[in-house]
């Protein structure tokens, strides 16, 4: 199956010449027999990684699917393969809208060539799914290394014990660190929120579901969104007014979203109550925004601090917002000055 997308849309340059597009397995190779694509060599961290992601999964070495979650393009499962506990992601086709449907997939490979500790892995990709593996409701399936069955959202919402200010600092550093990194790919997530940040049983927070990711072209600040995208979405309570506004695709839109975030985890209440068109039309209006007047956690030091920063990032002029590199050490000052309290 051709992707919808262009692979120059998928891979960096050095990485998409020296392959063929095939219409099965994935756009990204030819032959479907167990052959692997190499990455090429990248600077991470000082080292050098030439990590290997398959471009076809071992049907037979995958045993014991179990449910984990369900989003609106797809189901996790938790499975054995390999040896190794994965997660298996089936992005199931869309009867209202299979062309977003077909984009979720190709775009939940945007960062399946990068390698960071706050980005959960792939591991392997392939659109051609065997009789008796599969279903008619599946388009594709990507595996990814297993977190675990926790996320941001169960935390914020779901845990009795207190959210203390050195947790929810900690986890904000991990998410804009995997932001910085995919930033400097160039891959734009579009969809950051709670539910989509998976925290692992050491209490990293790793970015995950890339459904709705962009991957911009290199030296292009914003995108324009073509009107064959359909599969950018994203959830309303966290998107850019500029992307509710059908306007252009930056990297910025993800600070918007962080700062949603962030906000959650600060107060542990939803951003907005209300209809959704209600709350649609008022971001973009009357640049309605989370309530940090009426909560305590405000009122302090670091609150203070936090709402400075959070004015910033949820700007309705995205030119206003921090970059990625610029919010890291904003977010470390912070946590600095929380522990020498």
């Amino acid at each position: 199956m051709p992707s919808p997308i262009p692979v120059t849309r998928l891979l960096p340059k050095d990485f998409y010449l020296s392959l063929d597009i095939g219409i099965c397995s994935s756009p990204l190779s030819k032959h479907s027999h167990g052959s692997t694509l190499q990455v090429p060599a990248q600077r991470l961290h000082g080292a050098t990684t030439t990590r290997l992601w398959s471009s076809v999964i071992h049907w037979k070495e995958l045993r014991s699917e179990q449910p984990v979650g369900a989003g609106g393009f797809g189901s996790v499962y938790s499975a054995e393969y390999l040896g190794q506990t994965v997660a298996l992601k089936k992005v199931k086709k869309c009867t209202k809208n299979k062309l977003a449907s077909r984009q979720s997939f190709w775009a939940e490979l945007n960062a399946a060539h990068l390698r960071h500790r706050n980005i959960v892995r792939v591991i392997a990709a392939t659109t051609c799914v065997p009789e008796g593996f599969g279903d008619d409701s599946s388009i594709g399936t990507v595996l990814m290394e297993f977190v675990g069955r926790k996320n941001l959202e169960q935390i914020i919402y779901g845990c009795p014990e207190p959210l203390e200010p050195d947790r929810w600092l900690r986890y904000s550093v991990d998410i804009v660190h995997g932001l910085r990194f995919l930033h400097s790919h160039r891959v734009a997530h579009l969809d950051i929120k709670p539910a989509n940040i998976l925290v692992s049983d050491e209490d990293v927070c790793k970015i995950a579901d890339f459904g709705c990711s962009l991957k911009l072209e290199r030296g292009c600040e914003v995108s324009s969104i073509s009107p064959h995208l359909s599969h950018i979405g994203g959830t309303y309570t966290h998107r850019a007014p500029e992307l509710l506004r059908g306007e252009g695709v930056s990297l910025k839109a993800d600070i918007f979203s962080f700062g949603i975030t962030l906000w959650q985890m600060m107060t542990r209440e939803p951003p907005y109550t209300g209809e959704r068109q209600h709350v649609l039309y008022a971001v973009v209006a009357q640049d309605l925004r989370p309530s940090v007047h009426s909560h305590p956690v405000f009122g302090s030091e670091l609150g203070g601090r936090c709402e400075a920063l959070l004015s910033r990032c949820w700007s309705a002029d995205d030119s206003q917002r921090p970059t990625a590199q610029e919010l890291l050490p904003l977010m470390e000052q912070l946590t600095l000055s929380d522990m020498s309290q």
